[in-house]
């Protein structure tokens, strides 16, 4: 327990304890006259005061009262940020999810975003061959929902580029990978931020399961590595089919599919999930699949109340039994 004004709390202990005082030497010398005056007195009972020391310990209670007690109570709640990553790809066009990839993955993560408690900061990354930090993590859950709304398709995909600019995004500053890289780097822990990332996993960056990266793309792997060891998880929500289509890329026309072995590599070495989305009706229930960590705080719970409720009840008893015993309160 704590008191926001121990000053307080002394001062009123003090009056307390100079009140008992003040009650025993009374009654000392009301025994002492009536002894002097030739009076025989039984010996005093515990009754008699009774009354007096009900009122005492009600001023006492009283001080702590007004000290301002409070007791640190832990609350879990979902609190931190959350990145929702969003492939734009060329391959994101592709209509195997109804209306398309892309419009079906907005509603979605518009859905998740809107389902999020305010005290969850929101923030979006738009990817394609690099990542493009489209909204900084912020409480104000209607504007990302509209950034996400303004998305369009175009360019390649580096799921690397897109985990790295998402952590960019937690951490405020450039999170990148050197040339050569023989140890993963450190950003710092950050417990309490997930990233959700919409994509067909069709990657241009090193993947557990792809061979040399594009030119420009982040490793996949050790961008995921990163993020494993900042304590971020990384949700992967699959959008399209494996058994995949055509689309239409400045003419030519390209087979995509859904490359789920991509994105269970990402979910599994962050400690997050992996979603499965191959219809309209599976996207729209990410937003309750998807559960975020709770994050416990402690938070003071005050005790003012309680305590001026017992002082009132010891003040009242002590009125009641002084009345009842000698006609008097006080």
């Amino acid at each position: 327990m704590t008191f926001n004004n121990p000053v307080l709390l002394a001062i009123g202990l003090v009056v307390a304890l100079a009140l008992g005082w003040a009650a025993l030497q009374a009654a000392r010398r009301r025994a002492a006259a009536l002894r002097a005056a030739g009076i025989a007195t039984a010996a005093p009972r515990r009754g008699r005061l009774s009354g007096i020391w009900f009122t005492v310990a009600g001023v006492a209670v009283l001080a702590v009262a007004i000290a301002g007690p409070s007791v640190s109570v832990p609350v879990s709640h979902a609190r931190g940020t959350v990145i929702v990553a969003i492939d734009v790809s060329g391959s994101m066009t592709a209509t195997d999810v109804q209306p398309n990839r892309l419009s079906a993955a907005k509603k979605a993560a518009q859905a998740f975003i809107n389902a999020q408690p305010p005290s969850v900061d929101i923030g979006v990354v738009a990817f394609e061959q690099g990542g493009l930090e489209a909204a900084v993590p912020t409480a104000d859950h209607a504007a990302v929902a509209a950034a996400v709304g303004r998305l369009s398709p175009g360019g390649g995909t580096s799921l690397g580029a897109a985990i790295l600019a998402a952590l960019s995004a937690i951490t405020h500053r450039t999170v990148t990978i050197s040339p050569n890289v023989t140890q993963v780097p450190s950003i710092g822990f950050w417990p309490s931020a997930t990233v959700v990332l919409f994509s067909d996993g069709q990657d241009g960056g090193a993947g557990a399961s792809s061979g040399t990266p594009a030119t420009g793309a982040a490793p996949t792997d050790t961008a995921a590595a990163i993020a494993q060891q900042a304590g971020v998880h990384v949700d992967t929500v699959g959008v399209g089919t494996t058994a995949g289509t055509t689309v239409d890329v400045e003419g030519y026309h390209l087979f995509t599919g859904l490359d789920e072995s991509t994105l269970k590599s990402i979910a599994q070495t962050t400690g997050g999930s992996y979603h499965p989305a191959s219809n309209a009706s599976q996207l729209d229930g990410i937003a309750s699949s998807i559960n975020l960590r709770l994050t416990v705080t402690n938070q003071p719970y005050p005790l003012a109340g309680a305590f001026i409720a017992l002082a009132l009840v010891l003040l009242a008893a002590g009125a009641l039994l002084s009345v009842l015993r000698t006609g008097r309160v006080i």
